[in-house]
């Protein structure tokens, strides 16, 4: 089994979920808070630059789901200055394994990677990433 780095939001249900998957796969974590990390530019593009710019941001994000924030147009320094400033608009979880990154949690891609139960690798993306079911917006959203 594997240590995981996993940055998320606390408080999220989401991401409780899948750290509880990941713990039910038998891997151990290294929970850290996404918003509280200190990041720079070069830590931020370690698990973001493999990625297309629409795919750094965390669509249940307040200031994206208002339409504030558009990810199909903004180029790669806005981005990464809007994720800087405004670490709520990364999208999550961030997963570390040794010197290998991952963004977001798609079971099925997790499973491939690292392993999981198989209940939750047929879990679809849209169940395992953003706020958990029934969760308002304040309660996963925001800081």
């Amino acid at each position: 089994m594997s240590h995981i780095v996993f940055f998320e939001k606390p408080g999220c249900g989401g991401n409780a979920k899948q750290k509880q998957w990941l713990l039910d796969a038998g891997h151990t974590l290294d929970v850290r808070s996404l918003l509280a990390e200190p990041w720079t530019a070069d830590a931020l593009l370690a698990w973001l630059a493999p990625l297309p710019v629409v795919d750094w941001f965390n669509r249940a994000a307040p200031r994206v789901k208002s339409g504030e924030v558009v990810p199909e147009d903004v180029d790669r320094d806005t981005a990464l200055a809007l994720l800087l400033a405004e670490p709520l608009l990364i999208r999550r979880p961030l997963l570390q394994v040794g010197d290998e990154r991952k963004v977001g949690f798609d079971p099925a891609v997790v499973d491939a990677w690292i392993g999981l139960d198989r209940h939750a690798a047929q879990r679809s993306r849209a169940q395992s990433e953003g706020c958990a079911a029934g969760m308002s917006e304040g309660g996963c959203a925001a800081p």
